[in-house]
């Protein structure tokens, strides 16, 4: 007979492997399962914002992740979520590429993938100048100039943010008019660190060791490029929803899992945690991210363990 595991974690980022380490502790048998252990953690350069380091890289860090889930009994698998579904009993069946797993319980930790520019030279220097998160790496760019790329709430608000440090932030967007909240365009117009550029696309990044200048695809004062030290991109981000999406999980009008307050979902038995949720007022962090694995676990191990 197939072993039936009390949780199956799909998601090996730190929602994930947080909710495993919580799970352990609960002596909930369980399975983590992930298609890139570590998730998009593992592409930041230095954290500096995790509590008890003062500065620690993403793959350290979510290195240490793995040896306490390790040293608890659980190993992550390296394997792809081809399909969920609940089957007789309300007994989960996760599919992947390799086998077929059964759960009494599921805790979606998916995380979400930030949208990409596509263009020359976003892959090479990303960690090298190119950054998806103003709040890890601003601190990198004190004195220097930066560009941010997007037009909305995020852009304006991470164009902001940098001025702290940078010395200029060019605010570089494709439309005619930025789309962010009034308040947030009379603040960028009020801070004279903030060049806006619009009816513009950057088309390529290029730099030796690390980024040195943008590409325009419209001429920024007769120049077609910029000078620049760093590029952030805002351009939004996709919750890995698919799986959530086929098993009926209800999710808002941006497309993340709505959850209650012990991280449960409209469906028995499907939990969700980190990035992917509307749970913590969708502040993307880590430690958000890991908090909200462990409230998971807790709330599968009250469904499973003391009802």
């Amino acid at each position: 007979m197939d072993e039936i595991y009390d949780l199956v974690i799909i998601g090996a980022g730190p929602a994930g492997l947080s909710a495993s380490i919580y799970a352990s502790r609960y002596k909930l048998n369980h399975l983590l399962l992930g298609a890139q252990i570590g998730g998009q953690v593992n592409e930041i350069h230095s954290i500096e914002n995790w509590p008890g380091d003062i500065s620690v890289s993403g793959f350290d860090l979510l290195s240490r992740f793995v040896s306490h889930a390790k040293s608890l009994g659980v190993t992550p698998q390296n394997e792809s979520i081809v399909s969920v579904k609940k089957a007789v009993d309300d007994i989960f069946e996760i599919t992947t590429g390799k086998n077929i797993h059964k759960a009494r319980a599921i805790i979606m930790a998916m995380g979400t993938a930030y949208r990409k520019l596509n263009i020359p030279g976003e892959k090479e220097f990303t960690g090298k100048g190119v950054s998806y998160c103003a709040t890890c790496d601003a601190m990198f760019f004190r004195n220097k100039i930066v560009s941010v790329i997007g037009g909305g709430n995020a852009a304006v608000v991470v164009a902001l943010e940098l001025t702290d440090f940078a010395s200029k932030v060019y605010l570089i967007y494709r439309g005619e008019r930025f789309s962010a909240e009034p308040v947030w365009l009379d603040k960028m117009t009020a801070n004279p660190k903030i060049v806006p550029i619009k009816n513009t696309n950057i088309i390529e990044i290029k730099g030796g060791e690390k980024v040195e200048k943008i590409i325009l695809d419209n001429a920024y004062e007769d120049n077609n490029h910029l000078d620049v030290d760093g590029v952030f991109v805002e351009i939004g981000s996709e919750p890995g929803i698919e799986l959530a999406e086929r098993l009926g999980v209800e999710t808002d009008e941006q497309g993340f899992i709505k959850v209650n307050a012990d991280m449960s979902t409209n469906i028995s038995g499907v939990f969700a945690a980190g990035d992917i949720t509307t749970g913590s007022n969708k502040f993307r962090q880590i430690l958000i991210a890991a908090a909200e694995g462990a409230v998971a676990a807790n709330g599968a191990y009250k469904l499973l363990k003391l009802k």
